[in-house]
C-alpha cells in the first residue's frame, strides 16, 4: 500500500511532515509503523526527524552511503510512478500532473496487481491479511 505526497522542498520540516501524514494515513486502515527506511539525506540525520521518530515511536534505519539498491523497493516504486504517472503523458501545467497523482495512487493501491503480492492489489492483500506492522521506505 503506497503513500505518496508532493512537498515544496527536501528539507527537514518536508520530510517530518511527510513522515507525519504517512503513519496518519496508514493509522486508517490499522497498520502501525514501526520502522522507516531512508537514504542519507540532510534531512534524515536532523534533530527534528530524530524528534519526530522518537514521538510517533518509529525506529529509523538508514540504507548503506551509495547503495540505492538498499532500498530497492522505494527504487521500485518511483520508478513506476514515474513510468505510470510522471512521464505516462504529456500535462499542461504541473497542477494537473499533482491532480493526477491522486487517481494514480488509487489505481496503484486498489486495483493494480502486484506480482509480489501474489498478482492482487494492495488493496486485496491487506483485506485478505490483516497485516498491522509496517517498515516505510523513502
Amino acid at each position: 500500500m503506497a503513500f505518496t505526497a508532493i512537498l515544496p522542498n527536501e528539507k527537514k520540516q518536508s520530510a517530518v511532515l511527510f513522515l507525519r501524514q504517512a503513519v496518519a494515513y496508514y493509522q486508517r486502515p490499522g497498520i502501525r509503523v514501526e520502522r522507516v527506511l531512508t537514504d542519507n539525506g540532510a534531512c534524515y540525520q536532523s534533530f527534528a526527524w530524530r524528534d519526530a521518530c522518537a514521538e510517533l515511536g518509529i525506529k529509523h534505519r538508514r540504507t548503506r552511503p551509495y547503495r540505492p539498491q538498499t532500498n530497492g523497493k522505494a527504487e521500485r516504486f518511483i520508478r513506476t510512478a514515474m513510468n505510470e504517472w510522471a512521464y505516462a503523458r504529456v500535462y499542461t501545467h504541473s497542477h494537473e500532473r499533482t491532480a493526477a497523482l491522486a487517481l494514480w495512487i488509487n489505481w496503484y493501491n486498489s486495483i493494480r496487481s502486484l506480482s509480489a503480492l501474489g498478482r492482487i492489489s494492495p488493496a486485496k492483500w491487506l483485506s485478505v491479511n490483516g497485516n498491522n506492522v509496517l517498515e516505510l521506505n523513502s
